[in-house]
């Protein structure tokens, strides 16, 4: 029974790896393929109960090569199940390999147990979910990559086809480049989009240092101190959250164009404050309740005053609730369309999000619009896979109190 469920979970493997770089060589590669569904699923039989035998003990990376290695082999004598050649034949198979090593991994074949099937259902749900979700969310970034690399004319010509256009290189590597990237170097230089990162970067980071700064005291005056009306303030301070922002928006147009702070940089920092201020004071109150006040009170007891106990204990003990709360403040600012659009006119000042609608028109190539979309996404995508670990350990931080 153990060998039998071994082949069946290698039937499955190989036949979502196989399925999986089957689409994604003809989506994006542009590869005429065809999963024969018969080869990789027979592979897989008889691959499984090999890999069963030899499945890893432990979830290190390790003992995955060999099995992806040996699956690569196989998969390079069945070019037939994709009809695309030895390569992403070897592909899917070293990827089949490995997932089949990853789904008997640790688990009783011999004999199976209860517990063994239902592991395995969750890996298959969770093999299955995973590829799911990964192609959700590439497919539509890499349709805007490739149509930022492709002229008007041949975009149209064929909506459907995502391959890269390397016919481009026929001309040489440096000339292909310049082809290739044309739509960036126009968005860039002759739509100005530079200036516009700038401008984007400029209130981005001020709201950032604003609202940390004044967060930093009223989360702490909420959490530490105590003052007449201090529940009521703690509770009108979401309150803002309460309102659509699309309601705001025209009796703030209307006022800020009587104070003549419409059209300005400096006035869309005061609306992006106001929009982001409220949840960063809840967020840094909830952890500024964890630290102990022990802590505080033994810097004072050392002659510290209330500010430098804050600068010199409280601020480097929350650090990690500080990053979170720059980062989702950044990315507000940096993505915020509504007020961008309605407050600014001048072109010089745009941010990226209004300098986007100039893009959005007919006398603009298609190709313009794309490249664009992608130099508005890519920075903030960095961003925040660079500080990931720190949003998901400041958000989760004030949770619970110690």
């Amino acid at each position: 029974m153990g060998f039998l469920l071994a082949a069946l979970t290698g039937a499955l493997a190989f036949l979502l790896a196989y399925g999986a770089v089957s689409l994604s060589a003809a989506l994006f590669l542009g590869l005429e393929t065809r999963l024969i569904a018969a080869l990789p699923l027979l592979a897989g039989a008889l691959f499984g109960p090999l890999a069963a035998l030899a499945a890893p003990r432990k979830a290190a990376l390790g003992p995955y090569l060999p099995f992806a290695g040996a699956g690569a082999m196989l998969g390079a004598f069945l070019p037939g199940a994709l009809g695309a050649g030895p390569g992403p034949g070897a592909l899917a198979g070293a990827a089949g390999g490995a997932l089949l090593v990853y789904g008997l991994r640790e688990l009783a074949l011999f004999p199976p147990t209860r517990e063994t099937y239902e592991r395995l259902a969750l890996r298959g749900l969770r093999a299955v979910g995973f590829g799911v979700f990964v192609f959700a969310v590439a497919f539509p970034f890499w349709a805007m990559f490739v149509a930022s690399l492709k002229p008007r004319a041949e975009f149209l010509a064929n909506p459907a086809d995502l391959s890269l256009p390397l016919e481009v290189f026929r001309a040489g590597l440096l000339p292909g480049l310049e082809k290739l990237f044309e739509g960036y170097r126009a968005v860039l230089f002759e739509y100005r989009f530079l200036r516009y990162i700038a401008n984007t970067a400029f209130v981005s980071g001020v709201t950032t240092l604003l609202t940390l700064f004044f967060s930093v005291l009223g989360a702490y005056a909420v959490a530490r101190l105590d003052f007449p009306g201090r529940r009521l303030m703690e509770r009108a301070v979401l309150l803002t959250y309460m309102f659509p922002a699309i309601v705001l928006a025209i009796p703030l147009y209307v006022v800020f164009t009587l104070i003549g702070l419409r059209d300005t940089l400096g006035g869309l920092i005061v609306v992006y404050l106001a929009q982001t201020l409220p949840v960063a004071l809840y967020m840094l109150r909830s952890y500024f309740e964890t630290i102990p006040r022990s802590l505080e009170e033994a810097g004072m007891i050392d002659g510290c005053s209330r500010f430098e106990v804050i600068w010199r204990v409280t601020l480097p003990l929350s650090l990690p609730a500080l990053a979170s709360v720059g980062l989702y403040v950044f990315m507000i600012a940096w993505n915020e369309f509504l007020f961008a659009f309605m407050f600014l006119d001048t072109p010089e000042i745009f941010t990226l999000s209004r300098g986007m609608v100039a893009l959005n028109s007919q006398e603009v190539p298609y190709q313009y619009l794309m490249a664009g979309a992608v130099i508005v996404t890519v920075p903030i995508m960095i961003l925040f896979f660079w500080f990931e670990k720190y949003l998901v350990g400041g958000l989760t931080a004030g949770g619970v109190k110690g």
